[in-house]
């Protein structure tokens, strides 16, 4: 059975082209890509069973963490992590071949990608309005239907394929600029040697000491923290969510053994998955 992929489109996304290379890895290319409108689009088709699996983008080396994506696996379904996958992100100031710099009075793209070249805009641009589009390809179609003067940001290759014309390139305000993508599935990945586990937690309440001891259980089990930040748990204004990421796999004895102490500290508990770590297989 040819496996369906599920990515933010339309084609020419950085995420078509992250789950072109996770599919050519995990399938050599054999499976059915299949676009969606919006990141919780291409969510509720994995977890309805509409594909098997889905590619979206979890956190941006400028911009941080990715709130759909990370929201709707807290809340909204219980889609594990499955791969991930690193693409550079290199945008593009796109134009349909008739507007210029000095003319432009709309810029549409993904806000992360607005956000992403924040100061090139700000030297560059600093008059025009900035509107959000659905993802960076469908800013190009967003440009073309504006009554007003638009350009777009966007990658070269959504600019080649829908014809329109590369201004300027690599305006993201740094150059490491990178996304991590995930591999969304009904179960978490295979352990290979090199994993990740990311999980979620909060506290019934807060109290001096309650985040370090529970960090404790890793400290304690000489498990390596590669990540933790905090997003608003939506019970009400002042309480966290934690999210953490950790060297190994939750099949591991010693991972286990660490994931059932932070589980009996905590009220909210959640395994997001285990994967392996993009580019660690050599």
């Amino acid at each position: 059975m040819v496996v369906r992929l599920g990515y933010l489109g339309p084609p020419g996304t950085y995420s078509e082209e992250a789950a072109a290379l996770y599919a050519e890895e995990a399938f050599e290319g054999a499976a059915e890509m299949v676009s969606y409108a919006s990141i919780p689009a291409v969510i509720e088709a994995a977890w309805s069973g509409e594909v098997e699996e889905a590619v979206v983008p979890i956190e941006n080396s400028i911009e941080g963490v990715v709130t759909f994506t990370v929201d709707m696996l807290i809340y909204d379904c219980d889609l594990k992590m499955k791969a991930e996958v690193l693409v550079p992100i290199h945008h593009c100031l796109i134009s349909d071949g008739d507007v210029e710099i000095g003319r432009a009075e709309v810029i549409y793209s993904h806000p992360q990608a607005l956000a992403q070249c924040r100061a090139y805009l700000r030297e560059r641009l600093p008059d025009a309005e900035h509107l959000a589009s659905l993802s960076t390809a469908a800013a190009i179609e967003d440009m073309r239907a504006s009554p007003r003067p638009a350009l777009a940001i966007s990658s070269r290759r959504a600019a080649d394929l829908f014809g329109a014309t590369v201004i300027e390139t690599d305006i993201e305000d740094l150059i490491n600029n990178q996304t991590r993508f995930v591999t969304l599935a009904r179960q978490d990945g295979a352990r290979a040697g090199y994993d990740r586990t990311s999980i979620c937690f909060d506290f019934d309440q807060d109290a001096p000491g309650t985040l370090y001891h529970t960090l404790g259980e890793l400290q304690k089990r000489d498990i390596n923290m590669i990540k933790i930040e905090s997003r608003p748990d939506k019970r009400s204004l002042g309480h966290y969510l934690f999210l953490i990421d950790m060297e190994g796999h939750r099949a591991e004895p010693r991972i286990q053994a660490a994931l059932d102490g932070i589980q009996t500290r905590t009220a909210l508990f959640k395994i997001l998955g285990s994967y392996p770590r993009a580019g660690a297989g050599g």
